[in-house]
């Protein structure tokens, strides 16, 4: 009898420690395919058991997402990412970053070269056309940016005489909006394919003035307060989103839901604060998710 009662204890506590070991997230800090239950078939299992997660982002804008001494992009999207990843159980050593310049964001989400972008990214219908939006998780405004000892221009109004050249970047929004205000579009607006090359042309007299977002603008002026300087106010809205495939809605749910948790535990705030909040930003109210 006393061996059985024996057997029969171990028994228990082998099930008690094979119930704990099985028992999920809750209370803990540990990431893993184990840590983690996602619905059969969904992307968020696929990812979560294959422990690796591909993400595009932009290298050259600071504040939000910048290549920097460690080889990987720093910034605001960037620490956004990280949230998602870790959500799905997957550490950040297990993220391979993919430069997402705007002109190839919806390619490489349609192509499957990446698993979501974040970078910038604002919504619209346009590009809903081919890919669907989580968020928005931001909204920033367009704005200019001019020299320092620049008077003539204050807004995007200065260019309807079309005497002044303004660079964007190719295939993004500010790119578009920009050519309402211009006399001629041919000969004032020049493209780039990343913003550092127009930061560049600004300097070197190419042309007189950048216009993107107000964030990635003030982190540019907030590394060469010298030379650069915002012209006016904001005149657009810019929700940014995050980029998935158009069909798969869990996926998009998946982020909305940790977007929204993001917020409320302090850690949407604490990645603004740590990265484009440096340069003087406001981060503003939490905007209103799209559940579309």
């Amino acid at each position: 009898m006393r061996i059985t009662r024996v057997a029969a204890v171990a028994a228990v506590a082998a099930l008690a420690l094979g119930l704990t070991a099985c028992g999920g997230d809750d209370g803990g800090e540990g990431t893993g395919a184990g840590s983690k239950s996602f619905a059969a078939g969904s992307t968020m299992e696929k990812l979560n058991k294959a422990q690796k997660i591909k993400i595009g982002t932009k290298f050259d804008q600071p504040g939000f997402g910048l290549k920097g001494l460690s080889g990987k992009p720093e910034g605001f999207d960037v620490e956004i990412a990280k949230i998602i990843a870790k959500e799905l159980g997957i550490p950040e050593d297990k993220i391979e970053w993919v430069e997402a310049p705007s002109k190839v964001r919806e390619d490489v989400i349609v192509n499957g070269t990446v698993d979501l972008v974040a970078a910038t990214y604002t919504i619209n219908d346009k590009r809903k056309e081919r890919i669907a939006f989580a968020g928005p998780y931001y909204e920033a405004g367009q704005n200019i940016m001019v020299k320092k000892d620049d008077t003539t221009i204050t807004g995007p109004d200065s260019f309807k005489d079309g005497t002044k050249k303004v660079c964007s970047v190719t295939g993004s929004t500010p790119l578009e909006e920009i050519k309402k205000y211009v006399k001629d579009v041919a000969t004032q607006v020049v493209p780039f394919d990343t913003y550092d090359k127009c930061r560049d042309a600004l300097k070197g007299g190419q042309v007189d003035a950048v216009t993107t977002d107000n964030v990635i603008l003030l982190g540019y002026i907030a590394k060469d307060e010298a030379s650069f300087k915002l012209a006016g106010s904001n005149f657009t809205k810019e929700p940014y989103g995050i980029g998935v495939k158009k069909e798969d809605a869990d996926f998009r749910s998946f982020i909305n839901d940790t977007l929204d948790k993001a917020v409320a535990d302090g850690s949407w705030k604490k990645a603004w604060d740590d990265t484009a909040g440096k340069f003087g930003a406001e981060l503003g109210s939490a905007p209103t998710i799209n559940r579309y």
